[in-house]
């Protein structure tokens, strides 16, 4: 099979890696900064560059850009794409993409599938990709309910090949209403907490709680600030979730409420046993 990537960034150069590493197939990928595909052919990631020309030939294109990049590059790629091969995005956001290439796919011969890598660290960049950055890791996918289950199943095998140990499926909608809480509102707290002025004085008194609730603060400001503003209502009912639940943990310890607080506390510990 033959394969295109667009973006090698943190996420596509790691697909690339794996794809090389795990599996048979030949890998042609791009990247807005010239030098970074340099590095990709130098390193092996990919066995070379995809050319304007080589996307018709392409059976599975993944791309791995912003958002609104993503849509931009199917709308002015979708006459180029060939009949019958799969689309794969790599965004934190469904819905908007999946709604907005639907007809395009449709009216084009290409199956679109949205997907999800639940895989990532606090850096960005081809530089930090590595080709075991999926292992055990999950998938969501958001297919159409009319793709073809010899489609899912083949992109399922590839998929595992590059490490995943489950793949999720999911409708665009509910990606987007379970994603604001996993992953956007953990970068949201995590930005907000790391701004008390104690913080600037952790040094010495910081050990594994700071460690794990600082750790997303370092973030790329554009791409998150897409993401957040793409997914706003289901991330701003999780925030004011979040603050409601703070204010109960506040008033009970400004008011020396023990029973209240102990009661709060246990809540969350149970919670987090009955959930995993």
């Amino acid at each position: 099979m033959k394969v295109g990537i667009i973006g090698l960034g943190l996420i596509g150069g790691s697909i690339a890696k794996a794809i090389k590493q795990n599996t048979d197939n030949t890998v042609y990928g791009t990247d807005i900064v010239e030098s970074v595909i340099y590095k990709a052919q130098l390193l092996e990631a990919i066995d070379g560059k995809l050319e304007e020309d080589m996307i018709c030939g392409c059976d599975l294109i993944i791309i791995a850009l912003y958002p609104k990049d993503t849509i931009d590059f199917i709308k002015s790629h979708a006459d180029q794409f060939k009949v019958g091969s799969i689309i794969l995005d790599c965004c934190g956001v469904k819905d908007i993409i999946c709604e907005t290439v639907k007809p395009i796919a449709e009216e084009k011969g290409f199956t679109f599938i949205g997907a999800h890598p639940m895989a990532g660290i606090e850096y960005s960049g081809f530089e930090h990709s590595k080709k075991s950055l999926f292992k055990n890791a999950s998938m969501v996918l958001t297919p159409f309910t009319n793709t073809k289950i010899e489609i899912m199943d083949k992109l399922k095998k590839l998929l595992v090949a590059l490490g995943f140990t489950n793949v999720q499926i999911a409708s665009p909608k509910e990606h987007d209403k379970i994603i604001a809480f996993t992953s956007q509102l953990a970068h949201v707290v995590s930005s907000a907490y790391i701004k008390s002025p104690t913080a600037e004085k952790h040094n010495g008194f910081s050990a594994g709680s700071y460690k794990d609730l600082s750790r997303v603060a370092k973030l790329n400001e554009d791409m998150w600030t897409e993401l957040f503003l793409l997914n706003n209502e289901n991330l701003v009912f999780e925030i004011d979730c979040i603050i409601e639940k703070l204010s109960q943990y506040r008033n009970a310890i400004k008011d020396s409420n023990e029973k209240e607080l102990w009661n709060l506390l246990n809540e969350g510990t149970e919670r987090k046993i009955s959930i995993g």
